[in-house]
């Protein structure tokens, strides 16, 4: 199974280089009047999939802190409905 991983990675990683050789065209991203920024497409790509990951993480920390939160509170729960256990009960000999 790691074989197989390895080479899904390997065919994926070779079809990106690919990608990147064949797209080094200058692209300009224009934002307001006269603010403009040049760079090749793979680039402009890879910031913009890294913003997108970024915004993606962040998205889902809050709902995990939120997770964390509440989990913690069940557990706080639990310890104290959660009776003692009782001493055994010992045979008194006759």
């Amino acid at each position: 199974m790691r074989i197989f991983f390895l080479l899904l990675k390997t065919v994926v990683f070779l079809l990106l280089l690919g990608f990147a050789f064949k797209n080094t065209d200058s692209v300009a991203v224009r934002y307001f009047p006269g603010l403009e920024w040049q760079a090749p497409l793979v680039f402009v790509l890879l910031v913009f999939v890294g913003i997108g990951i970024a915004v993606g993480v962040m998205a889902s920390f809050v709902i995990i802190v939120r997770q964390r939160r509440e989990i913690l509170g069940l557990k706080r729960e639990l310890r104290s409905r959660a009776r003692p256990l009782a001493a055994p009960a010992t045979a008194e000999s006759v």
